[in-house]
């Protein structure tokens, strides 16, 4: 096979919905659909590289305003110049900014380039980069703040009874007692022998921050997640200094800046790149360098389809986030076992979505 059929010949775009019986919400949302864009850039040789970021009910004319900008620019790169295309879409997106979605959209394409030349080389991505670790550790994420207390129970236990060795739940709510409550009954549900982190998704004030994660450090709460605005570096080296809890950050973050100046802080101890917002692959990477460096743990956010492999092909990789929304909708869902994930040895990601459940949009 000659390596000019690796070009891209043409691209689709779809979305899919996954099933939500009830709208969920954390301390700054409320979530009506659990949706997704798919991406399909099919090259010159028939193989089709894919790729979907979570979308839920947002902005869907913006994201698919800045997919429809991009793609052209794709067609006749090669599958393997995913940093050609990133610094070609850079220049062209910068006049109206690359933080945002046109981000998303970059790494949109990242992903699925990387998807098709893997599986032009028939191996699975995990193995392009070289190893670290066969499979890596994935904890429970849910917990919302809408659920009732029979609701959050019900999770956190399932999720033990599965074989998970941590469970992560919402906190954030108008009165940090009432956190301190929900995890109060959380712990006694799940006893000691699980970790239990919270993620309050920027939604707290500094003052009722430091009030609760005094509390938490006493149900031994194991890290506290975006406790404060994302920018609010100083805020949290004031948490940090005067709790002294763990804080994991970095799923709101469009680069590394953040990530040196809470280092620069001492005032984050789990970085969490979302591999759509940071850029794609070569950025999720460059990120969980800069973190090792520093001795800092990836637990990245979300996207455990792609973050499981890329967990393990490095040596910080701690752990990934747990959420089965798309696991009825793609063809070969990950394993998990026993508080465990496991990459895909199929080629590319390993996994597709089901023509079925796809609708098409018209992005041309």
């Amino acid at each position: 096979m000659g390596i000019s059929s690796t070009k891209i010949h043409d691209y689709k775009v779809y979305k899919a919905k996954a099933r939500l019986k009830k709208p969920i919400a954390d301390a700054t949302h409320t979530l009506y659909e659990i949706s997704f864009l798919v991406l399909r850039l099919q090259l010159e040789n028939g193989i089709v590289g894919e790729s979907y970021l979570l979308s839920f009910q947002y902005s869907p004319n913006a994201i698919l305003g800045a997919l429809k900008d991009l793609l052209p620019g794709t067609i006749g790169y090669e599958a393997f110049e995913t940093g050609k295309v990133f610094r070609m879409h850079s220049h062209d997106a910068e006049y109206f900014g690359n933080n945002g979605i046109n981000r998303w959209a970059q790494a949109a394409v990242n992903i699925a380039m990387w998807d098709a030349w893997a599986k032009t080389l028939e191996q699975p991505v995990w193995k392009l980069f070289g190893s670290h670790h066969e499979k890596c550790a994935i904890y429970g994420s849910g917990g919302w703040l809408s659920y009732t207390t029979d609701e959050l129970i019900t999770e956190v236990t399932g999720y033990k009874e599965r074989g998970f060795q941590a469970v992560k739940i919402k906190v954030g709510s108008s009165d940090w007692r009432t956190d301190v409550q929900r995890l109060k009954r959380v712990r006694e549900a799940v006893g000691d022998d699980l970790n239990i982190m919270m993620d309050a998704n920027q939604g707290m004030q500094l003052p009722a921050a430091i009030r609760l994660a005094n509390a938490a450090n006493e149900l031994g709460i194991y890290w506290f997640e975006e406790p404060l605005d994302h920018q609010h570096f100083d805020g949290y080296q004031v948490l940090k200094e005067q709790t002294g809890i763990s804080l994991a950050m970095g799923e709101r973050e469009f680069d590394t800046l953040p990530l040196v100046a809470l280092i620069q802080r001492n005032a984050i101890d789990i970085w969490q790149p979302d591999i759509l917002r940071i850029g794609g692959v070569e950025a999720w990477r460059e990120s969980a360098a800069l973190a090792n460096c520093h001795k800092l743990p990836i637990l990245p956010h979300y996207y455990k389809d792609y973050d499981v492999p890329l967990v393990c092909s490095i040596p910080n990789g701690a752990g990934v986030e747990f959420f089965d929304w798309i696991d009825p909708l793609i063809d070969q869902p990950m394993t998990v076992k026993d508080g465990f994930a496991y990459p895909h040895n199929r080629p590319g990601w390993g996994f597709n979505f089901i023509d079925d459940q796809l609708e098409a949009i018209n992005v041309h």
